[in-house]
């Protein structure tokens, strides 16, 4: 059985640096292309970030470049996300994803405020 569970979020001022975590299990994660995604309250579930299997092809939503970094680590089963330089505006509850998965986890919460 697929699960993917999200975890790292909290609260952090503006400027400030979250890492989440996504641990993978139930199926061959290095063979997946993997995904960020989030969702505000009201507001329809974004993509955020987006890696390979390899890690060779990474691409970003345009509020994530220059201030998120998405990467795995295959032996571990295991999706990051570093984020910095957090706005209020990155408030949301953050969801990892597989190529062709159709189960979202519980996500982690992520609140940016002073």
């Amino acid at each position: 059985q697929v699960q993917l569970v999200e975890s790292g979020g909290g609260l952090v001022q503006p400027g400030g640096s979250l890492r989440l975590s996504c641990a993978a299990s139930g199926y061959t994660f290095e063979y997946y292309e993997m995904y960020w995604y989030r969702q505000a309250p009201g507001k329809e579930r974004e993509l955020v970030a987006t890696i390979s299997d390899d890690s060779r092809v990474i691409d970003y939503a345009d509020f994530a470049k220059g201030r998120f970094t998405i990467s795995r680590a295959n032996d571990k089963s295991t999706l990051y996300l570093q984020m910095n330089t957090l706005k209020p505006e990155d408030t949301a509850l953050y969801y990892c994803q597989r190529f062709g998965g159709d189960k979202w986890g519980q996500g982690t919460q992520v609140t940016v405020s002073s």
